[in-house]
């Protein structure tokens, strides 16, 4: 089973390889909304810090969102999810291999990018490690979940603006603790409880969301 998923995944990042568009457009995204909000509200450094924490959250949630309508897409269309279903291989461990080559390829470019553009908002540089550490943290639960929505709407032609309805009220949560987090660590306070609660939260979502992930892509291809 270790050798299917490590299989599956080398196919996920090699299709990413010829995709480029896609992995570059949530990094894109991320990047322009951080970069044109100072230019909005103005270039006072306090007000940038104090807004930062939600900012940052609420670009990474939007961009991965992005990213998500075209997750089971190309599967679909050529008939792999198919053969995922009849496949003897348990369906939740494919699902969770092309979570995790999304994530590695979208999700995580995210976190390494948000530094600098943290830092752009007048988040303090000792300040970074825990932003690191909520979007490490945060980042999977939105691939994770939003690959639930995605299941379930793989099969209809705009399914997009259905995907955000099923999946926001989800995300909600994740965006409270990560940017939360970040508001504790600007005023001083402990940290160490809402990156526990989120690392409950990420344990939580490895173990069910792969099931509910199988059960849509059996929903939408119809088996």
């Amino acid at each position: 089973m270790n050798r299917v998923f490590f299989l599956l995944l080398v196919r996920e990042a090699r299709l990413m390889f010829r995709r480029p568009g896609e992995l570059v457009n949530p990094l894109v995204f991320f990047a322009i909304v951080i970069c044109l909000f100072p230019l909005a509200v103005g270039p006072e450094t306090q007000l940038l810090r104090t807004l930062s924490p939600g900012l940052v959250w609420v670009a990474a949630l939007l961009a991965v969102l992005l990213s998500l309508d075209g997750l089971f897409r190309s599967d679909f269309e050529d008939g792999s999810l198919e053969q995922w279903v009849v496949s003897p291989h348990p369906l939740g461990v494919l699902v969770l291999a092309k979570v995790l080559a999304h994530w590695l390829f979208s999700g995580l470019p995210l976190v390494l990018l948000s530094p600098v553009l943290a830092l752009m908002l007048g988040l303090p540089a000792d300040r970074i490690p825990v932003l690191l550490a909520s979007l490490l943290l945060g980042t999977p639960i939105l691939s994770l979940l939003g690959a639930v929505g995605a299941a379930l709407t793989v099969g209809l032609k705009r399914g997009g603006i259905l995907l955000t309805l099923l999946i926001l009220p989800l995300y909600i949560p994740v965006l409270i603790l990560g940017s939360g987090v970040l508001q504790a660590a600007l005023q001083g306070l402990p940290t160490a409880g809402y990156l526990l609660w989120m690392g409950s939260m990420l344990t939580l979502a490895i173990t069910l969301t792969p099931l509910a992930i199988a059960a849509g892509i059996k929903i939408s291809v119809g088996e």
